[in-house]
């Protein structure tokens, strides 16, 4: 309220510029007239009493706001329309469906609620958005509001045969072709849903065709796609390249983690050029661009502009490919690490060959949740738990984390969803170059584990890597070791988030995602600290807190395929056949399933390799040239085409 008050008279006093903490700014007219009139004394040096009577009532509105039972008294006695627009603003649904009706008594016809004063209150929302003083997880909030408003009255709207309020476009959005993951597009898609847009939102693992048929007997206005892994940019080309193919002429947006401006540029746009392919950068930027799309007025400047970025994004990266010099494959492979292998003596693991570990302690587990990433996934960026402090989001991140926290508590107390564990060890040794052979006990070759060496020329002679390095070679005649796991705890999720999800509720759909994401990681966490320390015992004395672990401050590495260290999606076959017993779309002790592309599923689960070596360290492959990808498919026994799709990001040349 100080923040409020303090900016809006000075703004009516002819400040041009201030510096407030935006996270803590109210609507002026929405602070309680007691609130406010004791700060305005305050402010504005009108009572040498001022100090003492604000810190009076000071304990009526602490947290931020005031308290249910000011807040109540204050804007419960506002007009119908002012109280829908504060519950929307604030997100609150207690009174949502009993003004909803009130309002409805007031109109002469339903549909008008939705017209008038509901999307009043959503351009209010929009505009606190867009000026950065509400942010993803409170705009996701008055969603909830809005949905719970409206679903109230479809039925008197149905009954008199009512049209449905008009949309300013149709988006339709689906994560693509055999990738699971759809957190980020169900933000958007709610972001854009606030905004006036209607959404017809395909879900995950969407085929092309499926994306354009649907495209096309719905009238969409655009199409927006979406993905999580690597392969699903591949995907995303060839949606682009079908729509060039049957002459659409509808803008595509592209989003998702491991999306880009420049692979936008490079290689979506060049396949379609019947309108405008446009990267958005994140749920904030959406609106933005579907309002200037869908403008007769904005959208040719917006789509030149565009387009001449991508031609400079082009030009830029041309060059930069052609300046980059690597060593041969040859010379990175003489350029490894030399590791004294004679006196190597390997850790033992406790056992080899499988183990499974169900119903693991959600408790346990949510000790070791690195909450970074999870606020990454609102769209609030900062270190946790700093960002609780922050000047600019720390009241919202501090509201998303208690809600996430109580969240938790019921997905833990209530046992909504379980976690599992699949992992195991085998008798290993380096041959190849950088391949891996792993064997039963009985020496019998199980499976070729394939991996790729850095070509980047390194400074002050510094090895480059392969993760093949750091099991002995077989012509050692040491005997090493390698270990494998998948982890989840999405099962259970997928059915909680859509229960809430038919509820109208994304908020809370979106947070138990995101929260089983947050699991799933940490149970990866927890199974490698129990390797470590007990059933690998390569680190039986470790001492490390939960932020030295976040660090990666540990002895051993965890890499997962499709990971800068091993890029390779493909290579998840192998490690759920030697784990899972299991192919692509076929579920195993894990619970987890591969799809067409590699991508897990359910979304919240986690896999990848062990390895014990000492010197063992993450590291990123980076661009490789023909030479290596050449012998890779050699290796693989696979043709090079099917190669350089797979690992297209991290191609240093044309293919």
């Amino acid at each position: 309220a100080i923040h409020s008050v303090f900016l809006y008279h000075a703004i009516q006093n002819g400040l041009t510029m201030g510096i407030v903490n935006a996270g803590q700014l109210e609507i002026y007219d929405e602070i309680p007239a007691a609130l406010r009139e004791k700060v305005e004394d305050v402010v504005l040096n009108r009572t040498p009493h001022g100090t003492d009577a604000l810190l009076a009532i000071a304990d009526d509105y602490k947290g931020g706001g005031a308290t249910k039972e000011v807040e109540n008294e204050e804007w419960r006695s506002l007009p119908v329309e002012k109280r829908l627009e504060h519950a929307l603003v604030k997100g609150i649904t207690a009174f949502i469906v009993e003004d909803t009706e009130a309002c409805r008594q007031q109109c002469a016809r339903p549909i008008e609620v939705i017209e008038g004063p509901l999307m009043n209150g959503m351009n209010v929302v929009g505009d606190l958005f867009g000026a950065g003083k509400m942010f993803l997880p409170q705009v996701v909030k008055s969603a909830r509001v809005m949905k719970q408003a409206v679903a109230h009255l479809i039925p008197f709207i149905e009954a008199e045969k009512g049209d449905k309020p008009e949309a300013k476009g149709k988006i339709l959005m689906a994560t693509v072709k055999g990738d699971v993951h759809d957190i980020g597009k169900n933000i958007v898609g709610v972001v854009l849903g606030c905004n006036g847009y209607d959404i017809v939102d395909l879900g995950v693992m969407v085929p092309a065709e499926k994306i354009l048929q649907t495209a096309r007997e719905q009238n969409c206005d655009i199409i927006g796609l979406s993905g999580l892994i690597t392969p699903s940019l591949d995907e995303m080309v060839h949606v682009a390249r079908e729509m060039q193919r049957q002459d659409f002429h509808l803008p595509l947006m592209i989003g998702g983690a491991t999306t880009s401006k420049a692979h936008t540029a490079v290689k979506i746009e060049p396949k379609y050029s019947n309108d405008a392919v446009i990267y958005v950068t994140d749920a904030s930027r959406a609106v933005g661009v579907a309002t200037q799309l869908l403008s007769k007025e904005l959208k040719p400047g917006f789509v030149e502009k565009t387009r001449q970025d991508y031609v400079e994004v082009r030009e830029r990266t041309a060059n930069r490919s052609a300046r980059t010099e690597r060593l041969s494959y040859a010379q990175a492979v003489a350029s490894k690490p030399q590791y004294d292998w004679a006196s190597y003596q390997p850790a033992v693991p406790s056992f080899t060959g499988v183990k499974v570990l169900d119903d693991i302690d959600l408790r346990k587990l949510a000790e070791y949740i690195d909450w970074t990433p999870f606020f990454i996934s609102w769209d609030l960026a900062g270190k946790f738990p700093r960002i609780l402090t922050d000047e600019v989001v720390g009241e919202a991140a501090t509201a998303l984390y208690q809600d996430a926290r109580e969240m938790l508590d019921k997905l833990i107390d209530e046992k909504l969803i379980s976690a599992r564990a699949v992992f195991g060890f085998w008798p290993a040794n380096q041959v190849a170059d950088d391949d891996i052979e792993v064997y039963a006990q009985d020496g019998q070759a199980l499976a070729t584990l394939h991996h790729l060496r850095q070509q980047t020329i390194k400074p002050d002679g510094k090895p480059n890597l392969s993760l093949a390095d750091f099991v002995a070679p077989k012509a050692s005649g040491v005997t090493d070791y390698v270990g494998g796991f998948i982890t989840t705890a999405g099962i259970g999720a997928e059915e909680v988030a859509k229960a809430y999800q038919d509820k109208g509720d994304d908020y809370s759909s979106i947070m138990v995602k995101a929260l089983a994401d947050r699991l799933a990681e940490a149970c990866a966490e927890w199974l490698h600290e129990q390797v470590r320390k007990e059933y690998w015992g390569y680190a039986r004395d470790e001492q490390l807190d939960n932020e030295a672990l976040i660090k990666e401050q540990y002895s051993g590495i965890r890499p997962a395929p499709g990971y800068p260290a091993c890029p390779d999606h493909t290579e998840k076959e192998t490690l759920f056949r030697l784990l899972d017993g299991t192919g692509i779309g076929q579920t195993g002790p894990s619970g987890v399933f591969l799809t067409e592309h590699f991508a897990m599923f359910p979304a919240a689960a986690v896999s990848g390799w062990y390895f014990a070596h000492p010197q063992a360290q993450y590291f990123a492959v980076g661009k490789v040239d023909k030479d290596q990808i050449e012998r890779y498919s050699a290796r693989k026994g696979q043709d090079i085409s099917v190669s350089e799709r797979w690992l297209a990001p991290n191609l240093g040349y044309d293919s």
